[in-house]
This record gives C-alpha cells, sequence and structure tokens, in this order.
C-alpha cells in the first residue's frame, strides 16, 4: 500500500534532501522516553539475535542513516560499512560514529555487486521509504554474498501507536516519509519473491526477517 505524506502539515521539523525525508523524524535512539526506550530494546534483541545467527563477520548497512545500528554492529565485531543516499546525514554519521566504519553516499538503486557485495547485508527502517521497493529489494539481491537482514515498521499496528502518542493524525498516523505500509503478512510475502525467508521476529511494532540468498 503507497501513501503520500504531506510534509508541511507533519508535527515536527522535517529534514529533506532532492524531495526525500531524511534521517530519523523521531530520533528513536537518543529518546528518553521510557515505552520508546523500551520497544528499541526489543527492536535490537531481535536484530542481536538474527545477526548472531547469521555468522557473519563483513556486514554493509544500506540506507545506514546517522549509523547508529552500524555502530552497534561493529561493537559484535563484525567489519562493517555503511551506505546512504544523503549526502547530509552520511556526514553525521562520519562525525558520530568510529572512524573505522566506513561511510558512502550512495542510493540503494545505484548499489552495485563489484564493490557493495558483502557476507550479510543489512537494511532497517528504508524500504518503507522508498517509491520502488521492488527495484530496491533487486538491488539488495546483487549484493548480498550470503544473508540479508530487512525491518519496517509493522502495520496497522505503527500508526495506531502514533494516533495514541497524538502525532500525525492528519495522515492516520503515517510517520512523515513513509510511501508504503505492510502489515507482517504482506512485507514477508514481498521479501519472499526475492530472498529466502529463515527467521521472523515480531518486536513491537516491527518486522523484522533474516534471510538468505537464493543463490548461496
Amino acid at each position: 500500500m503507497t501513501k503520500k505524506t504531506d510534509l508541511s502539515k507533519s508535527d515536527n521539523p522535517i529534514a529533506v534532501e532532492d524531495g526525500i525525508v531524511i534521517g530519523n523524524v523521531y530520533n528513536k535512539y537518543e529518546s528518553k522516553n521510557p515505552i520508546a526506550r523500551h520497544l528499541l530494546s526489543g527492536f535490537f534483541a531481535s536484530f542481536d539475535e538474527l545477526l548472531k545467527l547469521s555468522a557473519a563477520r563483513d556486514v554493509h548497512e544500506v540506507g545506514c542513516g546517522e549509523g547508529h545500528l552500524s555502530a552497534r554492529i561493529r561493537a559484535h565485531g563484525c567489519k562493517v560499512r555503511g551506505s546512504d543516499f544523503s549526502v547530509q546525514i552520511v556526514e553525521q554519521a562520519r562525525q558520530l560514529q568510529n572512524d573505522d566504519i566506513e561511510f558512502t553516499a550512495r542510493s540503494i538503486y545505484d548499489l552495485n555487486s563489484d564493490s557493495d557485495s558483502a557476507e550479510l547485508v543489512v537494511c532497517c527502517e528504508v524500504l518503507e521509504h522508498l517509491e520502488e521497493p521492488k527495484a530496491a529489494l533487486t538491488k539488495l539481491v546483487d549484493v548480498c554474498e550470503q544473508w540479508c537482514i530487512l525491518s519496517v515498521p509493522r502495520e496497522p499496528i505503527w500508526s495506531y501507536m502514533n494516533l495514541a502518542r497524538g502525532k500525525y493524525w492528519s495522515d492516520f498516523g503515517n510517520t512523515p516519509g513513509h510511501v508504503q505500509r505492510w502489515s507482517s503478512k504482506a512485507f514477508i510475502a514481498l521479501v519472499q519473491d526475492h530472498f529466502e525467508v529463515v527467521e521472523i521476529r515480531r518486536p513491537l511494532p516491527w518486522t523484522m526477517v533474516l534471510c538468505r540468498s537464493k543463490d548461496s
């Protein structure tokens, strides 16, 4: 389901680059809200579990944002690099995170198997922002040597939770910049067209999957 968001009516100042919302509209990584911190803890617990199951040591985070997840992957002892389409956000990641993480400004649609491939490709909280998620998944298949971890907001729970905290009423709870909205069932079906889904996690309010390349 595709949902257009009117940025002029959003509840918070929105950073936009090339007409696309960049960064985190709500900075969940640094939130002091105990509920937000509890939810993020569940996200991290699921992610850490899937990262461990992959046993990967070479990781490329696609759509890395400010690099918070890349830093977490690095803390697990992996060699990690990150890419994001936004030049502004990549510069923030370089300033915020460890110098031994390489961050590159590159669109997911421009990924190249010669230079961007990795044993594990991570793409979390990205696909919901894209007008062409199927094309993006095709690119992820190209650069995934073996494993891929994907996550998206779980709808309609995500939007209901936004409404419950009084946010984004004019867009029925849809977060600014989210142009795709998937239930767990719909997202898993989409991913299965491109990857073999090995493990599924549903940390509230996300859907997260560990996938394997069909050619691996």
